[in-house]
C-alpha cells in the first residue's frame, strides 16, 4: 500500500482525502521523523517565506472583504470572464497540491524551494483576485457577491492551509494538513457551479431564502402539531419531573394568535415560490434596467428570512404579544415590498399579476387578523 501523501499526488486536486491509516500489513499511521536540534532550527527557518506568504494573503483577503473595487474591465466579455477565473482557480488549486506535497516528507525543503513555492502560490491567489475584479458592478451586484465569496473561501483555504504547514511538526503530514489541502480543492472547484449571470445568481439567491423559510415554518409547524408544550422535545417530564409552569404552554388565545401568523409564514414560502418561479421564467440580464431590476428583487428578498425567523421565535411561549404584533408588521412590510417590486420589475408580465394581488390580499388578512388579537397591547 503507499504512502497516504503517494495517494495525493495520484488524486492531482481533485476528489476526497485519503486517510492517514488503513488495513494491510504496511498500513499504519504517518509517523513523524526525529530531527536533530541544528537541522530544525535551519528547516524553521527555511519556512520563513511560508509566513511570509500567509500574511501577504491575510492583507489580500482584508481588501477583498473591505468593499467593492472600481467598475471592472473594460471592455467585459462575459465568457472571457469565465475561462479566466475557471484557469485561475485550476492553477490555485494545482499551487495547493504542490505546497502540500513538499511539506509532507523527507527531504526537508530548502529556503530557496520554500521561496518559489510561496511566489507561485502568492502569484496563483493573485490572479484569482485580479480576474474577480475584471468582474463589473454593471453585471449584477448579487453575481458579483457570490463570485467574491468564492473568491474569498479560495484565499481563506490557502491561508488555512499555510498555517497548518507551519504548525506542523516538520518532516510529517498530519490530518490536519490533509484536510486543509482537501479545503483548498473544494474551494476551487466550486467555480464551475457558480451561476454565469445576475439572472442565475438571483434564482439562487432567492432559492436559498426560500430553503430557510421552509425549515422554519416546517418547525413551527410540528411544535404546533405536537400539544401544548413545544419544548417537550428537550425537557422531558420523566427526567425533570412535572412542570406546572405555564410560561411553557400555549393558552387556547395564543393557538388563535399563532394561526394567523401561520398564515403570514405560509405566505412568505408561496411569495418566494412565485417569485423564484418568474425569475428563473422571464429575467434576464441583457441590460442594466434588468440587471438592476433583479438586483432590487433579491435584495429585498434577503429579509425575508431573518424577518420569519424574528417572528417564530416571538412565537414561542411566553408569547408576548405585542413583539408578535411588532415582528408580524416587520414581515408583513418586507413581503408587501418583495411583491411591489415583482409587479413593477420585467418577470411580472400581465399573465402573472393575479397572484401578486392574490398574496398582497393574504398578507393583509393575516396582519389584520393579528392587529385584532393584539388590539389591547398598544
Amino acid at each position: 500500500m503507499a504512502a497516504p501523501w503517494a495517494c495525493l499526488v495520484c488524486v492531482g486536486g481533485a476528489g476526497s482525502l485519503p486517510p492517514l491509516s488503513g488495513s494491510g500489513s504496511d498500513a499504519g499511521p504517518v509517523r513523524e521523523r526525529w530531527v536533530p536540534a541544528a537541522g530544525a532550527a535551519a528547516a524553521m527557518e527555511a519556512r520563513e517565506p511560508l509566513r511570509e506568504l500567509g500574511g501577504a494573503l491575510r492583507a489580500l483577503l482584508a481588501r477583498l472583504r473591505e468593499g467593492e473595487p472600481g467598475e471592472g474591465r473594460d471592455p467585459f466579455e462575459l465568457p472571457r470572464f469565465w475561462d479566466a477565473l475557471g484557469q485561475t482557480f485550476k492553477v490555485t488549486s494545482q499551487e495547493a497540491t504542490k505546497l502540500s506535497l513538499a511539506f509532507s516528507g523527507s527531504p526537508l525543503t530548502s529556503a530557496e524551494d520554500c521561496r518559489k513555492l510561496s511566489e507561485d502560490v502568492q502569484n496563483a491567489i493573485l490572479a484569482v483576485a485580479t480576474v474577480y475584479y475584471w468582474l463589473p458592478k454593471g453585471q449584477g451586484t448579487t453575481l458579483r457577491k457570490m463570485v467574491r465569496d468564492a473568491t474569498t473561501e479560495v484565499v481563506e483555504g490557502m491561508i488555512q492551509l499555510t498555517e497548518t504547514i507551519l504548525n506542523a511538526p516538520l518532516e510529517s503530514l498530519s490530518q490536519e494538513q490533509l484536510i486543509s489541502t482537501g479545503g483548498v480543492w473544494e474551494a476551487c472547484e466550486q467555480v464551475s457551479s457558480l451561476p454565469r449571470d445576475n439572472q442565475a445568481a438571483v434564482a439562487s439567491a432567492l432559492a436559498a431564502c426560500l430553503g430557510v423559510v421552509k425549515d422554519a415554518l416546517e418547525e413551527m409547524e410540528n411544535a404546533l402539531a405536537e400539544g401544548q408544550d413545544p419544548y417537550s422535545d428537550i425537557m422531558e417530564d420523566e427526567e425533570l419531573g412535572f412542570r406546572g409552569n405555564r410560561d411553557t404552554y400555549w393558552s387556547e388565545a395564543d393557538r388563535k394568535l399563532l394561526s394567523s401568523c401561520m398564515g403570514l409564514m405560509k405566505a412568505s414560502k408561496a411569495c418566494l415560490k412565485k417569485v423564484l418561479g418568474v425569475v428563473k421564467a422571464y429575467g434576464k440580464a441583457d441590460s442594466p434596467e434588468q440587471i438592476a431590476q433583479l438586483d432590487d428583487l433579491a435584495d429585498i428578498a434577503n429579509e425575508i428570512s431573518p424577518s420569519v425567523d424574528e417572528l417564530a421565535l416571538s412565537m414561542y411561549p411566553p408569547v408576548n404579544e405585542l413583539a408578535v404584533r411588532l415582528n408580524a408588521a416587520k414581515l408583513a412590510s418586507v413581503l408587501k415590498k418583495v411583491l411591489e417590486i415583482t409587479k413593477t420589475s420585467h418577470v411580472c408580465p400581465p399573465s402573472e399579476e393575479g397572484w401578486v394581488q392574490f398574496l398582497t390580499d393574504a398578507v393583509d388578512h393575516n396582519m389584520n387578523k393579528i392587529k385584532n388579537f393584539t388590539q389591547g397591547q398598544l
